[in-house]
């Protein structure tokens, strides 16, 4: 009796796992069907169906395409990222009639190739004379956000693996390219067939060394060298688990104050007011520091006290809104706002700047983002449940795995309560806290009424009831 019913692999962006399922299509009887849960496409762009199950249906239903995966002929199986369908995810995790292949790649190079491919727009080579020569600018921001979310998903997978009494089969990147592991992992699967080569349809892109790759290596070198490298080069490792929100609390340099971001709230102006509180002693709030650092931070600042922000949830949701999915610019959400659009119908407008775009048409496409956020944060999307709108007490509770706030403040309170909270410690001439910037194009006053109160107690129920937030008050 076969040992799997059918294979998951868990990969990520430029992890070579376009080759990898090339090779695994190269052996009879195996068959992978691309991205089968991305939110965006089913199974490889532009394609309708997968296995006979459309777009549409495996949205409304994501177990429809996963049965038919398991009893299509021979061994079936699919590539899973760490942002593809959540609904499926506890599904394949628990299931031990599944194969579990993870993929890995030093998280550096895969940024690195996922850079290129944006600047050259060429995701696949099959041809070295078609190539584009491209390099890649490294952000640190954007890097630090990108390996939090591997190492996250990573540690998740081992530490599921490690409690349900199930193991994987790592391939590293440059595993790739060895004719045994592939035909090893062909014998782990269960499968008697063997590769006499391996299938080089697929060609490397980006060859050469790193050095050559970055536009601004030198930035690079300079904002990694804080950075363990084992975090870098091998993924899942076993060093103690970090809490994943640990790297964006901020500590003042100077006053024992530590504040943890609710992310959608009113982090900008608190940051400032932070820098502020620096600014006399040529300092500024440390971030980006991992647990053993934050701890270090704690022993040299005795009395420390630790705070958070809320928002009141509809002010919090149409601020997102306004951000990350009316905004075609920095900082919007492009993948998600097209999904957005074609899959949910949400009436979103091409240009928001566009003077047919009036205060009844947000409304219209606000009111709609609502609807989205209750199914959203049920489990009920294909899209990610993203830390900008997740509820702000599940954020809470995960503060937990390293430390809670003792201090929970309220956006239209914070100014007070951040000066009271700055005295407590010592600080006898606080700065001002400004205010955050406005939400653009519209105010919600501009648009608020009962029925988008009423959309966003549906879908933040929770957050009304234990902070016990009151309906929204336009001033």
């Amino acid at each position: 009796m076969a040992q799997f019913d059918y294979f998951v692999v868990f990969a990520e962006m430029r992890t070579g796992s376009n080759f990898l399922e090339t090779n695994l299509n190269a052996f009879d009887g195996i068959a992978c069907h691309g991205e089968a849960f991305n939110p965006h496409f089913i199974g490889y762009p532009n394609r309708d169906d997968a296995l006979g199950v459309t777009q549409a249906a495996r949205d409304a239903d994501p177990k429809q395409l996963l049965r038919e995966v398991r009893k299509a002929p021979g061994l079936n199986g699919f590539r899973y990222f760490h942002d593809h369908d959540p609904r499926i995810l506890d599904r394949i995790l628990d299931d031990p009639k599944c194969a579990k292949i993870v993929l890995t790649r030093n998280p550096v190079d895969s940024y690195v190739s996922w850079k290129i491919a944006q600047a050259t727009g060429q995701w696949k080579l099959t041809d070295a004379k078609a190539r584009k020569d491209g390099k890649a600018e490294f952000v640190a921001d954007e890097f630090a956000e990108h390996l939090s979310a591997l190492q996250n998903f990573q540690v998740m997978l081992l530490n599921r693996l490690q409690t349900s009494g199930q193991t994987a089969f790592y391939v590293a990147y440059e595993d790739l390219q060895s004719l045994d592991v592939m035909n090893g992992l062909a014998a782990w699967l269960g499968s008697d067939a063997r590769l006499e080569a391996l299938d080089k349809s697929l060609k490397v892109q980006n060859p050469s060394a790193l050095s050559d790759k970055v536009s601004n290596f030198g930035q690079m070198t300079e904002a990694l060298t804080g950075l363990d490298s084992f975090n870098l080069t091998r993924t899942p490792n076993f060093e103690p688990r970090r809490g994943a929100a640990v790297p964006t609390y901020h500590a003042s340099e100077t006053a024992p104050l530590l504040y943890l971001p609710v992310r959608g709230g009113p982090s900008d102006p608190v940051l400032q007011w932070l820098r502020d509180l620096d600014k006399s002693a040529d300092a500024a709030p440390a971030s980006k520091l991992s647990q053993n650092d934050l701890r270090e931070w704690m022993r040299d600042h005795t009395g420390h006290r630790s705070f958070s922000v809320l928002r009141h949830p509809l002010v919090r949701a149409h601020a997102v809104f306004c951000h990350r999915i009316l905004n075609i610019g920095q900082g919007g959400y492009g993948g998600i706002r097209t999904t957005l659009n074609k899959r949910y119908k949400m009436p979103l407008p091409a240009d928001p700047a566009a003077s047919d775009y009036d205060k009844v048409a947000h409304r219209a496409a606000f009111a709609a983002f609502l609807g989205f956020l209750k199914t959203n944060l049920a489990g009920q999307t294909g899209v990610r449940v993203d830390p900008d709108w997740a509820s702000q007490s599940k954020i809470i509770e995960g503060f937990a795995e390293f430390v809670l706030p003792d201090r929970l403040m309220r956006q239209d309170t914070v100014a007070h309560e951040l000066a009271e909270l700055a005295v407590a410690v010592g600080i006898d001439a606080p700065p001002a806290l400004k205010s955050p910037s406005a939400d653009a194009p519209y105010a919600l006053a501009d648009i608020y009424d009962a029925e988008i109160e009423g959309l966003a107690r549906a879908a933040y129920g929770r957050d009304y009831l234990m902070f016990g937030f009151s309906d929204w008050t336009p001033t």
